[in-house]
């Protein structure tokens, strides 16, 4: 059988190709000008074989890490299209995560607390992990992947690779401590090397099969009320009202658990000048590539100015979750989980390290509920009653959440001009995304900025 690293090195310019058709590819910006790879570790040998590998892929002038998992059989399993890679050597290669007679080498190594070249498999204090389970994964991902074992486990593999510890493995570890009742417990961990520090490639977590994402549960409210624009929200699409609180109160709980856990600082004045500059940039940056933002830029600056007037100590910083919204929280049994602590994918990774004030996530959740009210709207002609229909349902919602977090910590309202900056930098960076990625969605965040600023 060939070296491992040699296979992967004839893999290269098959990964050159391969790589910007998969969903958790961030750099689909710009063409991938080479591949080389950092570390392969064979964990299964034979045929099949199973191999972790860390690329390191060039797109001109920028350089970022990725982990893979490669299978190489005579006979391939089925698996979908995308995951064909090319032949290495005298076997097909394919990327294994969908490969269930694969992967459930992942759970067992960390059940025995095994090291294998430069990964370290370990499960946390006290958990004993059941082994022999195959695992299935879940499609509908876009930064990470995810494998499910059993349906008592679920194991999320980094594909952009950060060196150190990463914050969605310490946040959730740091809010076990304290007993937060709104995080699935983490069981285990899957730490490589990235330039000589030791850097977490996998997380492994309670799966809780019973859950339902907010997205899910909110937008199929807004459907009952578009299907029935005549009713009040109150009538209908207000269902979700009771949840919108609920919800509130769990966000509530896990920044207090945070600051527990982590403890908080106050924000000095040249934070909160940093911070306003920060916004600032980001709207000059965006209004100079969407025309459609221009008549809003002299707004948003006077909104974003007065941050930086703000005196010193007005904000308290501390460990957030940095991306938070209606996607990022599950519906159990038992109430609201928080969950992909990550922070924002696409912020470099100091911003997602670094303490920020807790209204930052609550003006994430704001905004989500705008998206989920408007999403029902995007390509259809114009409909004064749904449009008012929409704007009710995110309004009641939007203020049932902030009820809730005000039952547990200080209303967000109260600190009215803080948390209208924060939502407007958000909404900005959402015509960004929109303007690059679903020019039709494009309305959804000038219109709330149309709202918010009026």
């Amino acid at each position: 059988m060939s070296d491992p690293r040699e296979l992967v090195e004839d893999l290269t310019e098959d990964l050159r190709r391969w790589l910007p058709g998969q969903r958790w590819f961030a750099g689909k910006d710009r063409p991938v000008t080479g591949v080389r790879p950092l570390g392969v570790t064979e964990l299964v040998e034979g045929d099949p074989q199973l191999l972790h590998v860390v690329v390191e892929v060039a797109q001109g002038d920028r350089r970022e890490p990725y982990q893979l998992l490669v299978g190489r059989r005579t006979h391939p399993p089925e698996i979908a299209s995308t995951s064909w890679i090319g032949a290495g050597g005298d076997l097909n290669a394919y990327e294994a995560s969908g490969d269930l007679d694969l992967t459930g080498v992942l759970l067992d190594l960390m059940a025995r607390e095994e090291t294998v070249g430069s990964l370290v498999f370990e499960h946390e204090p006290g958990v004993e992990l059941e082994t022999g389970l195959r695992a299935r994964p879940i499609t509908s991902e876009q930064s990470n992947t995810s494998l499910v074992y059993g349906g008592q486990y679920i194991l999320k593999l980094f594909r952009k690779l950060t060196p150190g510890k990463n914050k969605d493995l310490l946040l959730h570890r740091a809010l076990q401590a304290v007993g937060s009742k709104h995080i699935a417990q983490p069981l285990g961990s899957i730490t490589g090397d990235l330039g000589g520090e030791p850097t977490t490639v996998g997380m492994l977590q309670q799966f809780v099969p019973d859950a339902v994402d907010g997205w899910a549960m909110a937008t199929t409210s807004v459907r009952d009320l578009m299907a029935a624009p005549d009713l009040h929200a109150a009538e209908v699409g207000g269902d979700f009202a009771g949840e919108a609180e609920r919800l509130g109160r769990a966000v509530a709980e896990v920044h207090a658990d945070l600051a527990e856990a982590l403890g908080t600082e106050p924000a000095d004045t040249a934070e909160l000048d940093r911070s306003a500059k920060a916004m600032i940039a980001r709207l000059d940056a965006v209004a100079a590539r969407v025309p459609e933002l221009a008549p809003h830029a002299p707004a948003l600056r006077a909104a974003f100015e007065t941050l930086g007037a703000l005196p010193a100590g007005a904000i308290e910083m501390q460990y957030i979750h940095g991306d938070l919204h209606l996607g990022q929280v599950l519906r159990t049994v038992g109430g609201w989980l928080l969950i992909d602590f990550e922070g924002e994918p696409a912020a470099p990774v100091e911003e997602r390290h670094a303490l920020r004030s807790p209204l930052r996530d609550v003006a994430g959740m704001l905004r989500s509920f705008d998206y989920a009210a408007q999403q029902m709207l995007v390509g259809q002609p114009d409909d004064p009653a749904l449009a008012e229909s929409a704007r009710e349902w995110s309004e009641r919602n939007r203020a049932a959440f902030c009820e809730g977090y005000a039952a547990i910590a200080a209303d967000p309202r109260e600190q009215g001009e803080l948390l209208r900056a924060f939502e407007l930098d958000k909404a900005v960076y959402e015509v960004g995304y929109e303007h690059a990625n679903r020019p039709d969605w494009l309305g959804v965040p000038l219109a709330s900025i149309a709202r918010i600023t009026s």
